[in-house]
């Protein structure tokens, strides 16, 4: 299986990122993690771009805050699908990295999930995987039914609880 590329710009961003990685474990997806900057180390951040398809990523999953260049400069540099993650930071609520991300220039597309919406980003990354993987789109499967049956779990209870 191919990998997920993950990159972030540095500790802030790791309890969003957390829920990421839990998320492609739990889907036995594998993945690689990078800390790099659109700014601060802009020469690696397009080598690491430009080099994705050959070590085998399908797609790039990139967390930021405050700006939020890091999904574009990779996206720039390559043309597998690339993810950003908008992140909540010191200071920031993330939708600073939330408009900079949606409005790619023409040519340029990167994909944008909600603020903080780690497990979002893990689940497109499987899907793009499970276009031609059946064995990974059964597992997406039942990761939704899982999610449906714990929601549906906490029905009862809640109802009881409210309906008093």
């Amino acid at each position: 299986m191919k990998l997920i590329g993950i990159v972030l710009g540095g500790r802030e961003e790791l309890p969003v990122v957390q829920k990421t990685v839990d998320t492609l474990k739990e889907l036995e997806i594998p993945y690689e993690i990078h800390v790099l900057s659109a700014h601060l180390t802009p020469g690696e951040t397009a080598e690491y771009a430009r080099s994705a398809r050959g070590r085998g990523l399908a797609a790039v999953i990139a967390f930021s805050g405050m700006s939020g260049h890091v999904a574009g400069a990779i996206a720039a540099n390559t043309t597998l699908p690339v993810i950003s993650v908008p992140c909540p930071v010191q200071g920031f609520d993330g939708m600073d990295a939330l408009r900079s991300t949606v409005q790619m220039t023409e040519g340029i597309p990167v994909a944008t999930v909600g603020v903080g919406a780690g497990v979002n980003a893990a689940v497109l990354a499987a899907e793009i995987l499970a276009v031609d993987d059946l064995e990974l789109a059964q597992r997406l499967v039942d990761y939704n039914t899982n999610l449906a049956e714990t929601l549906l779990a906490q029905n009862k209870p809640i109802r009881e609880e409210l309906n008093q």
